[in-house]
């Protein structure tokens, strides 16, 4: 385990290599799940602010989802989450020409349409962050899932790209220059004593 500050990091997330590989797992983190992607309490506004921007990109089930059950919901487990269609895909979810699923959220921000990317936890997939029930301390935790992401555990490992460092704007995304600076640093003195 890894401390910077409040937030213990996994030894995984600096020792396990992870390249998403879209051609094969087609996005399926978008669709695969409990519940649609967790939010944070800022991202609520943020989705109400950018929501008619992205709604362009969205597809006619998710608009309509989104009628139907609100740009988020509570989840009783997850928290705040994104509504799913059919209790799969994220309503913010679309397929490319490929069969893919894209981000309608980001597909805005490439665009720039709007400023905000998408959720940090999807940003931060296959990290998943979780807090103690004081709120004080966050666990960031390698969390891929094992048939869906195999490709992209065998396409890091072939590439060498440690999960951090294929992380690298989103962890800096969510905890800043800093903090990343620290945990690359710590990551090349774990190597180095091996």
């Amino acid at each position: 385990m890894i401390a910077i500050d409040n937030v213990l990091v996994s030894d995984e997330v600096v020792e396990e290599q992870f390249v998403c590989d879209l051609t094969k797992c087609k996005g399926g983190c978008c669709e695969d799940g409990d519940a649609g992607a967790p939010l944070e309490v800022s991202e609520l506004e943020e989705l109400r602010k950018v929501y008619a921007l992205v709604e362009p990109y969205m597809t006619e089930e998710g608009k309509r989802e989104i009628e139907r059950q609100g740009k988020y919901l509570y989840d009783q487990e997850f928290g705040w989450v994104t509504p799913t269609v059919g209790g799969k895909i994220c309503a913010y979810g679309y397929r490319d020409k490929q069969g893919i699923i894209k981000c309608a959220i980001e597909q805005a921000y490439n665009d720039e349409k709007i400023s905000w990317k998408k959720p940090i936890s999807c940003h931060l997939f296959p990290i998943r962050i979780n807090k103690s029930r004081d709120g004080k301390t966050e666990y960031v935790n390698y969390e891929p899932r094992p048939d869906l992401c195999a490709a992209a555990c065998k396409l890091g490992k072939k590439l060498k790209v440690p999960t951090y460092i294929f992380l690298k704007e989103a962890i800096t995304r969510k905890y800043g220059e800093e903090f990343y600076e620290t945990l690359e640093a710590t990551a090349k003195y774990m190597e180095a004593s091996k």
